[in-house]
Parts: structure tokens; sequence; C-alpha cells
């Protein structure tokens, strides 16, 4: 069961039990192709459609503030973060944090070993609709002591919630209760990474609005 604080100040607990992450979840096919071959070079073998849609264990979705990831081969992704709940289907901020060494021979596995990062706020998904394209995302990475940007921009780039959950299946353009999903990121500013924090923020500059979460990186080390 993982905590939550909606906008309106409530609290609500939520048992999740399916995580979904969206890959090569972009509207532009040139914006797609950049993120692959930014993957490419790393040596991650190209998807075999867009989007793609990889199950992870849900209990790797966590507010908590620490992680700990084997290897120091590991960084993270700002995402828009879906979940839903009985009071419907909510939006927040999430970090696909990833094993870039495993992500070279299986990405689906690359996903699973490593923690999933979420900020314990939500808003209303319904409540953004009407101006999502307004909406921002942004990260910045933590590296021998200095913050540096790391990703930035517009959500317009990535498909729309109702698109995304329509080709999951969810005609209804909405999640089922215990339902989660990370629904794709954007290009990184100077290259894929690993940090010791990762920061990451979705605003809302219509509402005036924005969700912040940060978490610190504990590399364990890989014994053989």
């Amino acid at each position: 069961m993982t905590d939550f604080v909606l906008d309106s100040g409530d609290r609500i607990t939520v048992t999740v039990n399916e995580l979904i992450v969206a890959g090569w979840a972009g509207r532009d096919a040139a914006a797609i192709r950049e993120h692959i071959d930014e993957l490419q070079a790393l040596g991650v073998t190209p998807p075999s459609a867009t989007p793609l849609f990889y199950r992870v264990s849900a209990d790797r979705l966590t507010t908590d503030e620490d992680v700990q990831v084997l290897g120091e081969a590991s960084s993270g992704e700002v995402e828009v973060f879906l979940l839903g709940t009985d009071r419907g289907t909510m939006l927040g901020v999430a970090s696909d944090h990833t094993d870039r060494d495993a992500e070279a021979w299986s990405v689906a596995h690359s996903k699973q070993v490593c923690p999933k990062p979420v900020a314990p706020q939500l808003w209303r998904l319904a409540d953004a609709l009407d101006h999502w394209d307004e909406l921002r995302l942004a990260s910045w990475a933590t590296i021998d002591g200095r913050r540096e940007a790391y990703q930035e921009g517009s959500v317009a780039g990535l498909l729309p919630p109702g698109d995304l959950l329509q080709r999951l299946g969810r005609s209804d353009g909405a999640l089922a209760p215990g339902q989660a999903m990370l629904c794709g990121t954007l290009p990184v500013s100077g290259g894929v990474r690993p940090a010791e924090r990762f920061d990451m923020a979705l605003v809302d500059p219509v509402r005036e609005r924005r969700i912040e979460h940060g978490y610190r990186i504990e590399t364990l080390p890989i014994v053989a």
C-alpha cells in the first residue's frame, strides 16, 4: 500500500497491483527516433513497435527518497505518472529509473531491476486534460556534487493520456483502481548518465502549480 496526498489536501492509500511502463510513447516520429538513437548508442536494441507497454512488479513503485541499485550504470528519467484510484485516475510525476547495462540486452529486464520513484502528491487527471499540452516536465541530476539540468520540455511531445490508455486497451480513458502507469519521457540533455541524486518536476503553468520529488541513489557493489 502506498500513501498519496491529493491537491485538495485529502490523503488516500492505494494498493498498486499492476505497474506499467509505457516506452517509446512520443507523438513525433523524429523525437522517438532521437530517443531510440540515444539509447542505441549505449547498445540498446530498437523496439519492435511503438509504443510498448512493459510490465514491472508493482512493488518497484516507491515514494521513498532513498533507493538502492546494483552497480553504477543506472539512471533516472522523468515521466508523467497515472494512477487508478476509487476516486478516478490521478496524475503525478515519477522516474523510470533503469539499469543501462541490462538495457543493452533486455529493456524489459532493465526496467524490472530498478525501483520506480514517484512523488507522493497527485492531481486529478480530469483537471489537466483541457490544457494538457501546456504541462511541462523537468529533471535535474546531481553528479559529483553538482546539480545539472537533465531534461526539460512540454508533454506535447508525448502521447496524451486518452490516446495512450486506448492503446493499452482502456477504452474508457481511465485506469482501474490499483493500476499505475509511467507514460514516456523526454530527450536527455548531454546524454544518459548515472547520478547520485535525481530530482524531477511536473509543472502546470495554467493552474500555477507543480509537483516535485527527488531521491538519492545508493549503489551496491556487484559481487561475482
